[in-house]
């Protein structure tokens, strides 16, 4: 399929340098792009370990014409002008998704949303590992689908935590086993612009699912509830708040899975390792994609229970002079944070702040509820976020201009019994490289508090 095809990969991060030596194993023609002109091509080629042609700077109408197929890396918009061009002569644009599934085999899950993907992603995959001997965790979760597509046989089990922007461009072919859509709130309009293309983007995990295929759906958001009536494949659905006739729903303590009314507990929620509502609906999600997979109830169970809470996602670090300290970086926007606050049984002191995805916070305030002690704030949306703050009527609202400065602060005057809680509602660029350094600050900061 690809020998001797003139295929243009654009980026050179993790994704772009997998996808690169995908294409080269499979006999391409492959020119690596980025339009960085200070790039150090001689650390790119050392990262491909392969020889291969790197391109730096503009994209120019000689490398346009020499390409047969363009390879986009998620941070990479559809809309930049080199990328409308090669589409308008009919030039295919994929993602990193759409080529490691040409070449993978196996069962495929896809599990997108717009927050608790990763949670979801590792819960499905723990239980999925319980009862296939050959199953590939991969995607946004941080490891490239075309690093380990190889890899995959026809025997394989592949769980994908699937963002939006490799959503974006899929192919008709591009047909998930099983896919899932946690939630639908406002993030990334930066770069969609507006909730429709972000809605559509997620959906097209599933457009593509026929009647013998399974969505997985939240009943509790309306947005999906709509959406749903556009997809041709079953729906599964799943509810924190209700009784559902088929499906899987809470009620009280137990996660129970109903099948035209006949009901089976699944498990109590004590049994879990992970906390809070949205854990349970993270829950319900991962425990569809097994049923639907024919697990055994016992495997699922296993699963469940052996499961602990991803890292950076409301994770608990230490207890320092009577503090606990939680590390919830990966909450990089309002939504998200809400979940890291709810989750808070103890007064908090939260650090927010970071890069502005054009997102409003409103309600991330209101659901502190009371129990945010102080607002400590950094980055590029501090000022936004406290003039939301404090309009809606919180003053113990701090502005800090490093990280290292919002930790003095919050070790300095949280008390015995208080919790300290990084959830940002904002990604990291800007001060970071990306969540897992800006969690890993943290960590390394709580380690050497001295008791």
């Amino acid at each position: 399929m690809f020998t001797n095809k003139k295929v243009t990969v654009v980026g050179s991060g993790i994704s772009g340098i997998a996808a690169a030596r995908l294409l080269l194993h499979k006999n391409a023609k492959v020119v690596l792009y980025d339009s960085n002109e200070s790039l150090d091509k001689e650390k790119v080629l050392e990262r491909i370990g392969e020889t291969i042609t790197v391109i730096c700077g503009e994209f120019t109408e000689e490398l346009a014409e020499q390409t047969e197929l363009l390879v986009l890396s998620p941070g990479v918009p559809t809309d930049l002008p080199f990328v409308l061009k090669l589409k308008e002569r009919g030039i295919p644009v994929w993602g990193e998704i759409e080529l490691a599934y040409q070449v993978a085999g196996g069962k495929f899950i896809g599990i997108t949303g717009t927050n608790g993907k990763t949670t979801t992603t590792a819960l499905t995959g723990e239980i999925m590992k319980q009862w296939f001997p050959d199953v590939y965790v991969v995607g946004n979760i941080g490891i490239p689908y075309t690093e380990m597509a190889e890899q995959i046989t026809d025997t394989s089990v592949t769980v994908a935590e699937l963002s939006s922007f490799q959503l974006e461009t899929v192919q008709d072919d591009f047909i998930p086993d099983v896919s899932m859509i946690l939630n639908l709130t406002p993030d990334h309009l930066n770069r969609h612009y507006t909730m429709e293309n972000y809605a559509r983007a997620k959906l097209n995990v599933a457009k593509n699912q026929k009647a013998d295929q399974t969505c997985i759906l939240n009943y509790e958001d309306a947005m999906l509830r709509e959406y749903a009536k556009e997809l041709s494949c079953r729906i599964l659905w799943f509810s924190s708040r209700q009784k559902l006739e088929t499906g899987l729903y809470l009620d009280g303590n137990s996660i129970l899975y109903a099948e035209e009314g006949n009901c089976t507990e699944i498990c109590k929620t004590e049994e879990l390792n992970i906390i809070g509502l949205h854990n349970y609906e993270n829950a319900m999600a991962a425990i569809g994609a097994a049923l639907c997979m024919e697990v055994p109830l016992s495997a699922i169970r296993q699963g469940l229970i052996s499961f602990h809470a991803v890292e950076h996602r409301i994770e608990f670090v230490a207890t320092k002079r009577g503090v606990d300290y939680y590390n919830d970086s990966k909450g990089t926007n309002p939504d998200a944070a809400i979940k890291g606050i709810q989750a808070m049984s103890k007064p908090t002191l939260l650090i927010g702040g970071g890069y502005d995805k054009n997102s409003e916070y409103e309600e991330w305030i209101a659901a502190f509820e009371g129990k945010v002690k102080y607002l400590v704030l950094i980055g590029q949306t501090k000022e936004k976020i406290a003039e939301t703050a404090k309009k809606m009527g919180m003053e113990a609202v701090v502005l800090m201009d490093s990280f290292e400065e919002a930790m003095e602060f919050c070790v300095s005057h949280a008390e015995p019994g208080d919790a300290v809680l990084l959830s940002p509602a904002c990604a990291s660029w800007g001060m970071f490289k990306n969540y897992e350094e800006r969690g890993c600050m943290f960590k390394d900061y709580v380690k050497g508090i001295e008791e």
